[in-house]
């Protein structure tokens, strides 16, 4: 099952000075990271808001992460509670997870996360998929080690569609990356048939140093999602706070789109299609 997550309770600061949420109800909030793809269950990531005060790495990460809620996720007919379950390879390590409901195109789904006395709720849809034509591994000169990724689909005329482009990078991400200038609108294409660079994308408290670009030796994930205006704006509002901060961490402000009630964040149904891309050896 491919996953994708950005650690935005990382990224949402608010000014409390208490560490625990009980204490601070007023002040912090729930943060919502929650996704479902067509063909995939349910996967959401809670937190609290962390303080402005607080150090910002991965062990503080910990210690705001909420691991005991109760979430239920509805297609208006069948609902089921996700599970919670542990997994190594990310941090913070714990993902509320479906097994029941598989998401589909055209369908609306409902969350609703219960919480000491809060109620946190939002509705999504899944868009149609649109599929990859292609993606491929390009380098300027034949002699460097290093290049991007270039895509192509075909956007549907009849459809009014919002994308994002993601990838992962075998063995060193344990999660889809938003491309650095992913989030697309297809009114700014100028045809159907798109073709476009992308660059890599940052995540939080990666193994190795950051680079903008994608290597030799990597084996590389694709991943074209379709998604609703409402996570485009998401993650455009993001992505901006990374830009005009410089620091994924310490966002310039909290101006975040959200279309969570009750909390902050984002849930969002997603069409998806993913490409695997192999690099050249390293040499």
């Amino acid at each position: 099952m491919k996953k994708y997550l950005l650690f935005l309770f990382a990224l949402i600061i608010m000014s409390c000075s208490k560490d625990d949420f009980s204490e601070q109800s007023i002040e912090s909030k729930i943060v919502v990271e929650g996704w479902i793809e067509e063909g995939d269950y349910a996967q959401v990531l809670l937190s609290s808001s962390i303080p402005v005060t607080d150090v910002i790495d991965s062990t503080n990460v910990l210690n705001h992460v909420i691991r005991s809620a109760k979430i239920t996720i509805s297609d208006g007919q069948t609902s089921e509670v996700l599970r919670v379950k542990n997994d190594k390879n990310r941090v913070p390590p714990f993902v509320y997870y479906g097994t029941t409901l598989k998401g589909e195109a055209g369908k609306e789904y409902s969350l609703k996360i219960e919480y000491l006395n809060r109620v946190v709720e939002a509705i999504t849809t899944i868009p149609k998929t649109v599929e990859l034509k292609s993606a491929e591994y390009v380098k300027k000169n034949v002699t460097d080690t290093t290049g991007y990724v270039f895509v192509k689909f075909d956007d549907p005329l009849e459809d009014k569609n919002y994308y994002q482009v993601a990838t992962k990078i075998d063995t060193e991400e344990p999660v889809f990356v938003p491309a650095f200038y992913g989030n697309l609108d297809d009114k700014n294409f100028t045809e159907p048939s798109v073709s476009i660079q992308i660059n890599r994308g940052i995540l939080l408290f990666p193994k190795t140093k950051f680079t903008p670009y994608f290597a030799d030796g990597d084996l590389i994930y694709v991943k074209l999602r379709t998604q609703n205006k409402e996570a485009l704006d998401f993650w455009n509002s993001w992505q901006n706070e990374i830009v005009n901060s410089k620091n994924p961490i310490y966002p310039s402000n909290t101006s975040l789109k959200s279309n969570i009630k009750g909390g902050i964040g984002i849930w969002a149904g997603y069409g998806q299609s993913t490409i695997i891309v192999k690099t050249p050896p390293k040499k």
